[in-house]
C-alpha cells in the first residue's frame, strides 16, 4: 500500500473524533478549582419522548389523562407506583420501567416535573401575547436539542453548557484535559466549549481509532503509516492533518491503555444504550489511570418521533430499554464506589401533547425528566406537574403543557454539583440567573 493511499483512506474517521479536543485553546481563567473526582452524564433520548406516558398520576386525575388518550392510556392498575415527596396525589411509572421504579422508590433518582426550555420566567398571558422572548422555534426537533443542549434557547446552538462547564472547572494544561468531554453517541452540542472542548467519539464496543497500528512499525501497514505522519508538508492543511493524527494516534493509545484496566462486573443490558452506559462506567472506571478530575459524558437513544407510529409498542421498547440500562449504570456505580460522584441526567427534544393523534402523538414543549445517582435527592418531584386538560391551565394550546421550571435551572444545579462556582454557573449557563434555584435537588449544594 502506498503512502499516498493511507491518505485517502477512511483512517481520519476514527482518529477525527479526537481532534476536536485537542484543537488549540484560547487563555481562559478557570473560576473553579474542584477537589474530588465528579462526572455528569447526559442521557439525550432524540425525537421528543411522550413523557405523559412516563409518569402518570394514579388518582382521580388518572380520568382525566385516560379520557383524553383513550387509545394511548396505560391501564391504572400496569402502572408502576413510585413514592415521591414533594408533591400531592400519587404517580405511577410506565409498566416497563421497573428498574427505574426502584431507583425512584430507594431514593436514588428524582423526578423533574414539565421541565423545557425557557428564556425567563414565563406565564400563560406572556406566552400569549408573546410580551417575553420565548426559545427560537419552539416544536422543531433541531432547535430543541439545540436549546436543551446549549443553554442558549433563543440563539442557534453552538456550544453547549457542559462543554462551557468544562473549560471553567478543568485548569488548562490539566493532564489528559481533551478527555474530559466524551462520547459513546457521536457528535452532540454539549460537550463543545468555546475554546477547543468537542467530544471525544468512543465506541460503545471499545473498538476505535486506527486498532491495527504498532508504533514500532512491526508491520508494513504501520511502517508505511510511520513514513507517511514523519513527512513534513508544505501544504498547510497536509501538515495539519498529520500533526492532527499523530496526535489522535498518541491519544487513542492512552485511553486504550487506561480502558484496559476500567472493568466492572456488574452486567449490562446487551442493547444499544445498555452498551453506551457500559463503556461509560469502564471510562468511569478508569479515571485513576486517565487523572482527569471532571468529566461529561454523552449517551443517546433515538425513536421517540411518534406521530403515526405504533406508540404503545415502540415506548414500551424505548422506555424499557432505558430503564434496565439506566439501573445497571446506578448499581455499576455503587459497586465502583463512584455513586456520590457520578449524576446522570434524561434530556429530550421535548415532550408531546396530551391527545392521541389516532396511533401516536405531536410534538409538545413540556416534559418530564430524571436526575440519576447518589448525590441527587431522590424520591422527589422538583416543578410543577401539569394540570391535565386540554384548553387548561397548562395548555398554551392542544394539550401543550408550558414548562412549569426551565431546563437551566436543574442543570445550574447540576453544575454547581459539579464544582462550578456562581461566576462559572453564570458563563455555562447565562439564562439560568433568570430563574429561582431548585435548592434540594442535589446533595451538599449550597
Amino acid at each position: 500500500m502506498q503512502r499516498r493511499q493511507i491518505l485517502k483512506m477512511g483512517l481520519g474517521a476514527g482518529a477525527s473524533a479526537a481532534m476536536g479536543a485537542w484543537a488549540p485553546l484560547q487563555a481562559l481563567a478557570q473560576t473553579t478549582s474542584g477537589t474530588g473526582y465528579r462526572a455528569v452524564v447526559c442521557l439525550f433520548m432524540f425525537g421528543g419522548n411522550d413523557a405523559n406516558n412516563m409518569i402518570v398520576p394514579t388518582d382521580a386525575r388518572y380520568n382525566d389523562y385516560q379520557r383524553v388518550r383513550p387509545n394511548l392510556a396505560h391501564n391504572r392498575d400496569a402502572l408502576l407506583p413510585i413514592a415521591l415527596t414533594g408533591t400531592t396525589g400519587t404517580y405511577g411509572l410506565h409498566p416497563a420501567m421497573v428498574g427505574m421504579q426502584k431507583l425512584v422508590n430507594d431514593g436514588h433518582a428524582a423526578v423533574m416535573a414539565n421541565v423545557g426550555p425557557l428564556v425567563v420566567p414565563t406565564t400563560m398571558a406572556q406566552y400569549r401575547s408573546r410580551s417575553v422572548t420565548l426559545p427560537n422555534n419552539l416544536f422543531s426537533h433541531s432547535d430543541q436539542q439545540g436549546a436543551w443542549q446549549s443553554g442558549m434557547p433563543e440563539q442557534p446552538a453552538r456550544t453547549g453548557w457542559g462543554g462551557r462547564m468544562l473549560d471553567r472547572t478543568l485548569a488548562d494544561g490539566s493532564t489528559n484535559r481533551g478527555y474530559a468531554a466524551i462520547s459513546v453517541s457521536g457528535g452532540n452540542v454539549w460537550e463543545a466549549g468555546e475554546r477547543g472542548f468537542a467530544p471525544y467519539r468512543v465506541s460503545p464496543s471499545g473498538d476505535f481509532g486506527i486498532d491495527f497500528y504498532k508504533p514500532d512499525g512491526s508491520d508494513p501497514l504501520s511502517q508505511a503509516l510511520n513514513e507517511t505522519l514523519a513527512e513534513a508538508r508544505a501544504n498547510p492543511f497536509e501538515q495539519t492533518w498529520l500533526n492532527l493524527m499523530r496526535r489522535s494516534i498518541d491519544n487513542q493509545r492512552v485511553l486504550s491503555s487506561a480502558l484496559s484496566a476500567g472493568a466492572t462486573g456488574t452486567v449490562f443490558p446487551n442493547t444499544g444504550l445498555g452498551r453506551q452506559l457500559r463503556m461509560i462506567a469502564r471510562l468511569i472506571a478508569s479515571r485513576s489511570s486517565l487523572e482527569v478530575s471532571r468529566q461529561c459524558f454523552f449517551a443517546s437513544i433515538g425513536g421517540f418521533d411518534t406521530h403515526g407510529d405504533d406508540q404503545l409498542q415502540r415506548q414500551n421498547a424505548l422506555l424499557g430499554e432505558i430503564s434496565d440500562a439506566v439501573a445497571a449504570f446506578n448499581a455499576a456505580m455503587i459497586e465502583m464506589g463512584t455513586h456520590n460522584e457520578v449524576t446522570l441526567m434524561t434530556a429530550s427534544d421535548f415532550g408531546r401533547n396530551l391527545p392521541s393523534n389516532g396511533q401516536g402523538t405531536d410534538h409538545g414543549w413540556g416534559s418530564h425528566h430524571f436526575v440519576v445517582g447518589g448525590a441527587a435527592n431522590g424520591g422527589q418531584m422538583m416543578g410543577r406537574f401539569p394540570e391535565l386538560a386540554v384548553g387548561g391551565a397548562d395548555d398554551v394550546g392542544q394539550g401543550v403543557w408550558l414548562p412549569s421550571i426551565s431546563c437551566d435551572q436543574v442543570s445550574a444545579e447540576v453544575a454547581r454539583w459539579f464544582g462550578a462556582d456562581d461566576a462559572a454557573v453564570s458563563a455555562a449557563l447565562p439564562r439560568a440567573a433568570s430563574f429561582s434555584r431548585l435548592s434540594g435537588l442535589m446533595k451538599g449544594v449550597a
